[in-house]
């Protein structure tokens, strides 16, 4: 492996996210176990032992906008707290304290003797409004918890778009520029050990994108990086027949099969989000007593425990914000009285439970397979070993006619277009400076990809990545869409 600096987080004050591409391509792709089967001091969890396990992931995010002094980019929630009587930003502190809380609950469970599991999905926005800030505080309690290896074994960090993008309207040759800045970034924060571990991808807002050729580049972006697996949520995929998930298929790994409209397939595990009110299921612990309910599975002869797997936002609502810690505390202190937290219904995270599969001898091509939701009526009228890009988009165009319940979209700045409707004002402009920028860039860092270091290229990939913020579209008209403006014309101002 090339020398890997230790990188600082921040390169010309701007978020430290590209620059070192092939050396975080090395880092990230390997095949290693994350999780080793035993924790010190504990015996090793059996998997006959093993009835069910469920697994959690907490998701926090603040976008950037234009708002500092002089127009300066900054966090949120960094505005939340210069403006506490907008809105509800007089929550700003307890937002914060959720951002740093997880590395105060874990040491605490750990000491206390029990075995608590946790998934972290922080944006890359997030990670450098922290900084901005200077709230170290925050950064230093997420460090002890991702970078000492007593908390290892009990924390996994999730990958995800670097500014909260959702996939199926980010432009297609963005999508891989997301998920590498994100890497980039957070071994910036971390380090690169840190990020070898990183093997399991949250795609913002759980979106999907069910275009044939947005999948298959997402798919094929996320094994680029040396992701493992990702999460999906129950109603975004369907059976190869166009059927929903069986309910027993919701509860062990799937494979997600991505088909491109030139009949090439790739595959990924995907471990499925079940439906639900996820803020609540997971401040409360829902999931723990859900697999309580759940029995063991078998896959090609080997019986294994259900996995009931959810995600939510990690502050907000006063659910989240209030219960949670009495629940975290009170669900595994439980466990650890019962059983140590070592058998029955145990918490697992997501790349731990393949790991633990795999040990036992299951094969992951055996596991059920699914595909992005409507997909199978494209299929149905197309053979695809006779797949044209023409045929597929003539069959898409007909069935968003014929048939009220066909939903595609994605496949954006490629021949194809396919935006969502009502917030051109502000999609337009995103593929407008997506394709400005790589008018410009891609040659340039073909012939040198050094260039990735300069300022200019960083200054430029920030506003591209910016613009794609999913707040600017779900946060309706007005304000909102005047920062998606606003950032649209620094960029292009850059770019010419």
């Amino acid at each position: 492996m090339n020398a890997f600096p230790v990188l600082e987080d921040l390169h010309h004050s701007l978020p430290n996210f590209c620059g070192w591409e092939s050396e975080i391509s090395t880092i990230v792709n390997h095949q290693e176990p994350i999780f080793k089967t035993t924790i010190e001091g504990t015996d090793p969890p059996s998997i006959n032992q093993i009835w069910a396990g469920f697994a959690c992931a907490l998701h926090f995010h603040q976008p950037t906008i234009p708002t500092g002094e002089n127009g300066a980019l900054i966090s949120n929630l960094q505005y939340m707290f210069e403006h506490p009587q907008q809105g509800d930003n007089h929550n700003a502190e307890p937002f914060a304290w959720c951002y740093r809380r997880m590395g105060e609950f874990i040491p605490q469970l750990v000491a206390e003797g029990c075995q608590p599991r946790i998934m972290l999905d922080y944006s890359g926005n997030l990670l450098w409004g922290l900084r901005q800030m200077g709230r170290d505080d925050i950064l230093n309690s997420l460090k002890k918890i991702t970078c000492d290896t007593q908390y290892q074994p009990y924390v996994e960090w999730l990958g995800t778009m670097w500014s909260h993008a959702v996939i199926p309207s980010t432009p297609i040759p963005d999508i891989l520029l997301q998920i590498q800045a994100w890497q980039h970034h957070f071994a910036s924060i971390f380090g690169a050990e840190a990020l070898k571990r990183v093997k399991g991808f949250s795609p913002p807002e759980m979106h999907l994108p069910n275009h044939p050729d947005t999948l298959y580049e997402y798919i094929k972006a996320l094994k680029a990086c040396g992701y493992r697996w990702l999460l999906v949520q129950e109603h975004s995929v369907e059976t190869l027949e166009g059927w929903g998930l069986p309910h027993e298929q919701k509860y062990i790994p799937n494979r997600l099969i991505a088909r491109n409209s030139q009949g090439e397939t790739l595959s990924m595990i995907a471990l499925i989000k079940t439906q639900g009110s996820d803020t609540k299921l997971v401040a409360q612990m829902q999931p723990y007593f859900e697999a309580k309910t759940k029995q063991k599975q078998s896959i090609s002869g080997i019986e294994v425990p259900a996995l009931v797997t959810q995600i939510a936002d990690g502050e907000n609502g006063g659910v989240m914000m209030n219960e949670y810690p009495r629940d975290f505390f009170r669900i595994y202190h439980e466990m650890r009285d019962q059983n140590g937290g070592n058998s029955g219904v145990i918490a697992f995270n997501g790349t731990e439970y393949l790991e633990l599969l795999e040990a036992s001898g299951v094969n992951p091509e055996d596991y059920p397979t699914c595909q992005a939701v409507h997909q199978h009526k494209i299929w149905q009228q197309i053979d695809p070993s006779q797949a044209t890009p023409e045929a597929v988009e003539a069959v898409i165009t007909d069935l968003k006619q014929t048939d009220h319940q066909f939903q595609m979209e994605g496949a954006s700045w490629t021949n194809h277009l396919s935006w969502v409707q009502g917030y051109e004002n502000v999609l337009e402009p995103m593929k407008q400076l997506s394709i400005a920028f790589h008018q410009k860039y891609d040659s340039l860092v073909q012939e040198n990809p050094h260039i990735t270091k300069e300022f200019h290229y960083q200054q430029a990939l920030l506003y591209n990545l910016l613009l794609q913020t999913s707040c600017f579209r779900y946060w309706g008209q007005g304000t909102w869409t005047d920062y998606a403006k606003e950032l649209y014309r620094r960029g292009m101002e850059i770019l010419s």
